[in-house]
């Protein structure tokens, strides 16, 4: 009897515990609810609603393209009738360079953008420096980074920029100074393209027209020093003379003969035997010339051919390099890209962010999450301490 008596008193105790648990377990969440919910979307609401400055986005869309095969389909079929191919390679070489440090310092140079995203119009969190009061070029080229942006569609070829700015003019002409700059680089980079193709193969030209020149004078001066023009061709009229000489002789021995043997002291026979010995000078004297000492043809004509090779080869030469030369401007045309505005940039009549009410009920929303999340929490922790 006594110990269901002391029971008693236990449970009502134990009874009167659990509200009071339960009671701060609903106020916890309602802190909780306060802290992740309505705090956050209400700083949401007050600063999409009367602080967030206003922003701007000037849009423009180009390609980057080359004389080469034309494109398989979408947008770069319509630009085959063109003969226009895409060049991805330089087109990301475009988007990198529009997003460096030296467009920037161009673009600040030109459009004073540094002062345009530093005015105190723009709201703190959205204005360079901001925050943290880092007024450095790295972190205003990290500000501007994530202000103008490109995106590429491998497919199509095309790439998007969109530039953000607070004010309608001033995102317009940012956006039409980095295309300009695009521009540039694409001519610096066809300059550059056909520099290194050609000026190899003008080298060679320049090259076998010095050999060309030294081959032709060392033959002239040949020529000139030896008294011979054609050592092969002379050689054949000068054996010619001398075959017609022998003729000459042989018909006056076989005369000479002819009248000994008929009449002995014939004074025809003085004349004839002196014809015969003066043929046969002249023939010894013509041999000479084509197959005799050093000044002989046949002596002239090894170094004449060396000389004709030599300049038969550096013609050859020079003409191969002429060949490659056209080549290489023909390669250097093929090669030669044109950045192709597809849309210009436009001029924005409203602003386009912050999207305000989406915004704030983005907020909203992440916060319920977080307080179902938190709310989890301290429900475990509660079944866990029961």
């Amino acid at each position: 009897m006594d110990s269901v008596l002391d029971a008693t008193p236990a449970t009502a105790l134990l009874q009167q515990a659990r509200p009071s648990r339960l009671k701060r377990l609903v106020q916890r969440i309602n802190v909780a609810f306060l802290f992740t919910v309505l705090i956050p979307t209400l700083a949401a609401a007050v600063y999409y609603g009367a602080i967030a400055s206003d922003v701007y986005i000037s849009e423009s869309r180009f390609v980057v393209r080359s004389p080469q095969s034309a494109a398989p389909s979408g947008l770069g079929a319509l630009l085959s009738g063109a003969s226009l191919s895409r060049s991805s390679d330089d087109t990301y070489s475009v988007h990198e360079f529009v997003r460096s440090r030296d467009a920037l310092r161009e673009l600040d140079k030109k459009l004073n953008v540094r002062t345009a995203y530093s005015s105190k119009t723009i709201d703190i969190f959205s204005r360079f420096p901001g925050l943290d009061w880092d007024d450095s070029f790295e972190a205003f080229h990290i500000y501007y980074q994530k202000r103008a942006l490109i995106d590429y569609d491998s497919t199509s070829s095309i790439s998007v920029l969109r530039v953000r700015a607070y004010a309608a003019e001033d995102a317009l002409k940012i956006n039409e100074v980095l295309l300009q700059m695009g521009e540039r680089m694409v001519n610096t980079l066809n300059l550059r393209g056909r520099q290194d193709l050609i000026a190899s193969a003008r080298q060679e030209v320049k090259s076998a027209e010095e050999n060309a020149k030294t081959a032709a004078l060392a033959l002239s001066s040949f020529r000139a020093e030896r008294s011979v023009f054609d050592p092969s061709g002379q050689s054949a009229l000068q054996l010619q003379a001398v075959a017609r000489l022998e003729q000459e002789l042989m018909a006056t021995e076989a005369q000479l003969s002819e009248v000994r043997r008929v009449s002995p002291d014939n004074p025809q026979i003085g004349s004839l035997v002196h014809r015969a010995d003066g043929l046969r000078k002249a023939v010894a004297t013509e041999t000479a010339k084509v197959t005799g000492g050093r000044t002989s043809l046949s002596a002239k004509a090894p170094a004449f051919d060396r000389l004709v090779l030599e300049k038969t080869f550096a013609d050859r030469q020079l003409g191969s390099a002429l060949a490659a030369l056209e080549t290489a401007r023909a390669e250097a045309q093929r090669k030669q890209l044109y950045l192709v505005r597809l849309v210009q940039p436009s001029l924005p009549d409203m602003a386009m962010e912050p999207r305000r009410i989406r915004s704030v009920f983005t907020v909203f929303v992440l916060g319920l999450f977080a307080w179902g999340v938190v709310s989890l929490i301290f429900a475990s922790v509660r079944e866990h301490v029961d």
